[in-house]
C-alpha cells in the first residue's frame, strides 16, 4: 500500500489483479447487478489509488480495507437507486403497470433461492436475524443498527458475524 501511495502503478495493478475478483463478487451480491457492481468496483479502486496513503495497516489488511470501501460505495449506490425509484414512482403515478415476475426456470430458481434464504434466516436467533435483516435488506451500517436497536456496536458486529457463519453453514449444506 505504501508503494501505491507513492504512485507505483505496478503495485496497484498487482493489488487490483489479486483482489478485484473477490470485491466484484461481493458487490454483485450486495447490488444484484453485475453492471452496477463493475461500475462500483472501478470507483472503489480509483479511491484506493487516490487514498492509499490513508490506509492504516494496524487497523486491517488491504483486502479488509478495500472491502469496507466497497461496502460503503455499494450501500451508497443502493440508497441512490431507492431514492431514484421513489422519485420515478412519484412522477409516474399513472404509468405502466409493474413488471411481472420472471417466468419459467429463472423465476422458479429465484423463488427457490428466496425460500432457502428465508428458511435459513428463520433458523437464526431473533437478535442475529434482526441485525442481518437491517444490514443486508435495509442497507444500514453497523453503527446505524446499534443506534436503532439501542445495542452496543460490538454486540451488533458479533451478532452479524455469528449469524452470517450460521447462514453460510446452512446454505452450503
Amino acid at each position: 500500500m505504501g508503494r501505491i501511495a507513492a504512485g507505483d502503478r505496478e503495485a496497484f495493478a498487482r493489488l487490483f489483479d489479486q483482489h478485484s475478483p473477490l470485491v466484484l463478487g461481493f458487490l454483485v451480491r450486495i447490488l444484484g447487478s453485475r453492471s452496477e457492481a463493475e461500475e462500483v468496483l472501478q470507483e472503489v479502486f480509483l479511491q484506493v489509488w487516490r487514498q492509499a496513503s490513508r490506509y492504516e495497516p494496524g487497523r486491517s489488511t488491504p483486502r479488509g480495507w478495500i472491502l469496507v470501501l466497497a461496502r460503503s460505495r455499494a450501500l451508497d449506490t443502493l440508497r441512490s437507486r431507492e431514492s431514484r425509484q421513489r422519485r420515478e414512482v412519484e412522477v409516474s403515478v399513472d404509468g405502466p403497470p409493474p413488471a411481472s415476475p420472471p417466468v419459467g426456470t429463472a423465476g422458479l430458481e429465484a423463488q427457490e433461492r428466496q425460500e432457502q434464504v428465508s428458511s435459513a434466516l428463520d433458523l437464526l436467533p431473533a437478535e442475529q436475524r434482526r441485525c442481518i435483516e437491517l444490514a443486508f435488506f435495509e442497507g444500514l451500517t453497523q453503527s446505524q443498527i446499534a443506534h436503532r436497536l439501542d445495542a452496543p456496536l460490538g454486540t451488533v458486529k458479533s451478532r452479524i458475524h455469528l449469524g452470517m457463519n450460521k447462514l453460510r453453514q446452512v446454505l452450503t449444506a
